[in-house]
């Protein structure tokens, strides 16, 4: 598996922070309150690695009418007080990515001040300030490729030349689509209990469940 890399793209929410579970469930409050009823599966398989626009869109879509103004600045109070109350780091990322000798950036389909703080409560800022990139940026989210092409473009990598990881299935897709090297990560607690980790992919995906696994993957070990 051992391959150089000119440029490592970091997703950030279930990847550099362990945050899946908490957004999945806020998520599926807010929505609750503004009168869309499912289930966290639903929102999990729907919503996860994907942009806000994506929930808009699917809302209209079963409940006939557009959320309401109000809806993401409700969203983000409940989910910003979420993260200041419990948001953590993913196990092992701050000492990877102390040690990388390549360069590397972060790449969101969340909002900017969403994944700010998120990098701010977790102590992370520090490694990604001026390497930060968001779907606010380009103009079709994962899985399109544009957000991750916009990455390497900026920071002067070729695609093939690429490592993404993620942990979504919408991300993997992204990163495929952009030609990029992907890894998914599957230790979040939003994988926990669950033998769910099939690809609407490429099969061949490596899957790693801890960042001390990939930091050995990438020495080449």
């Amino acid at each position: 598996m051992h391959k150089t890399f000119d440029l490592i793209i970091f997703d950030c929410d279930g990847v550099l922070i362990d945050s899946e579970v908490i957004s999945t469930r806020t998520l599926l409050a807010t929505l609750g309150s503004h009168g869309l009823d499912v289930d966290l599966t639903y929102v999990r398989k729907t919503y996860l690695g994907r942009s806000i626009s994506v929930v808009k869109e699917d809302y209209l879509r079963k409940v006939g009418r557009a959320l309401t103004d109000s809806f993401e600045s409700d969203f983000l109070e409940r989910l910003l007080a979420a993260y200041r109350r419990d948001l953590a780091a993913m196990t092992g990322i701050t000492d990877l990515l102390r040690n990388l000798s390549v360069p590397y950036c972060m790449a969101t389909s969340s909002g900017v001040e969403r994944a700010l703080l998120s990098l701010e409560v977790t102590g992370l800022l520090p490694f990604f300030e001026g390497r930060t990139f968001y779907a606010s940026m380009v103009k079709h989210g994962k899985p399109a490729p544009d957000l991750f092409l916009l990455a390497a473009s900026t920071l002067g990598a070729k695609p093939a030349r690429c490592l993404v990881l993620e942990d979504s299935e919408v991300g993997v897709l992204a990163a495929q689509n952009a030609g990029m090297e992907v890894w998914r990560f599957v230790g979040g607690s939003h994988f926990k209990n669950d033998d769910d980790v099939s690809l609407d992919a490429d099969a061949g995906v490596p899957v790693f469940e801890s960042m001390e696994d990939v930091a050995t993957a990438l020495r080449g070990g």
